[in-house]
């Protein structure tokens, strides 16, 4: 674990610290409409964003984060990546739980009517 002095001054020397997606907790979800998951994501093992969506969108499936509706009837989005990088990253840990469940399900699926 860093020392957080240590820490600081790795930073000020012009290091970068890199965020990971430790953690995708997704749930699938069978409705009319194009969402097709929801997911919660850990960020560095401390702090949690809850209500991601997967969408599936005319150029295939994409993540859309967690959002309220203004009062004239836009969403505005509550919590949201700055840059392309951290959302690839987000968008990535999210996708590939979303299509490792849907092989499980598959696999089960198949074992369940093999027997």
């Amino acid at each position: 674990m860093w020392n957080l002095y240590k820490y600081i001054a790795y930073l000020e020397k012009g290091g970068e610290h890199k965020m990971e997606v430790t953690d995708v907790r997704l749930r699938r979800v069978n409705t009319e409409g194009r969402m097709r998951a929801i997911a919660s994501i850990t960020l560095d093992h401390e702090f949690v964003v809850h209500d991601i969506r997967v969408i599936d969108g005319n150029n295939g499936l994409f993540v859309a984060m967690p959002s309220k509706r203004t009062p004239d009837g836009e969403f505005r989005d509550i919590a949201h990546p700055i840059n392309s990088g951290t959302r690839s990253k987000i968008q990535d840990a999210v996708l590939t739980e979303y299509h490792r469940l849907g092989e499980l399900e598959e696999v089960e699926f198949e074992e369940a009517g093999a027997s």
